[in-house]
């Protein structure tokens, strides 16, 4: 594959895998400290899941974001069957806390080769970097801690979060806002459409958008293709 003047990256499933003991011990902690109807930690992670799923639906089909703290009053607002008086959530204190147990359970690197193949296209192709990935439970700023715990965040020229923008993918406007960013860290070095590639696993979030933009795109981990493709 030739090399491009930029490369625009999602996160999730593309760079970074969740941690699954992260959210078992999510589910505990509810369990424990917000559950005043006793339920389960299987019903609590099961609300996680429910309103994962819902929120990333809505999100993908109106372009739009909800927030973390929207989702986590979601979750407490499902677990207690809607009989919490919401006004009496700390969300800065359970966000706190959430961050704090992420880190005792980060994400991973999504393969042995994620590091090696970054490094390896920052130093050939003499490109700029992004990120453009829609958040879900852990905000962009948490992100942003997270990549430079494993030592990425140096390779990337600006990083875009559907929270921090108020939009998500496949809205080609986030899209389109990732091209604007791009003139603005290369000043003076106009980048055709044709020299631009984004990466990813999802073909409707990812693909589809980039496509329609006028960019090259490459769908990664979801099939049989891996992060190696770009530079093989």
């Amino acid at each position: 594959m030739p090399y491009y003047q930029h490369y625009s990256f999602d996160l999730w499933l593309t760079l970074l895998k969740s941690n699954p003991d992260f959210k078992a011990e999510r589910a505990k902690y509810f369990h424990k400290n917000h559950n005043a109807l006793h339920k389960s930690e299987e019903e609590v992670a099961k609300i996680f899941r429910q309103v994962d799923l819902m929120v990333n639906a809505v999100n993908e089909k109106s372009g739009k974001n909800i927030d973390a703290d929207e989702m986590y009053l979601m979750v407490l607002n499902f677990i207690h069957d809607s009989n919490l008086d919401l006004d009496e959530v700390d969300t800065d204190h359970l966000h706190l806390k959430m961050e704090e147990l992420l880190f005792q359970y980060p994400p991973a690197l999504y393969s042995g080769v994620t590091f090696s193949s970054l490094q390896h296209l920052k130093q050939n192709s003499g490109g700029t970097f992004s990120l453009l990935s829609n958040t879900g439970y852990i905000t962009g700023k948490t992100l942003r801690k997270v990549l430079a715990l494993h030592k990425l965040d140096d390779f990337f020229d600006f990083q875009l979060y559907s929270d921090e923008v108020g939009m998500s993918k496949p809205n080609r406007e986030f899209f389109k806002l990732m091209l604007n960013n791009i003139d603005i860290c290369r000043p003076g070095r106009s980048v055709p459409l044709t020299d631009i590639i984004h990466i990813g696993d999802n073909p409707k979030n990812d693909i589809v958008p980039a496509t329609a933009i006028g960019i090259d795109s490459l769908l990664i981990n979801s099939n049989k293709k891996t992060i190696l493709s770009l530079i093989n």
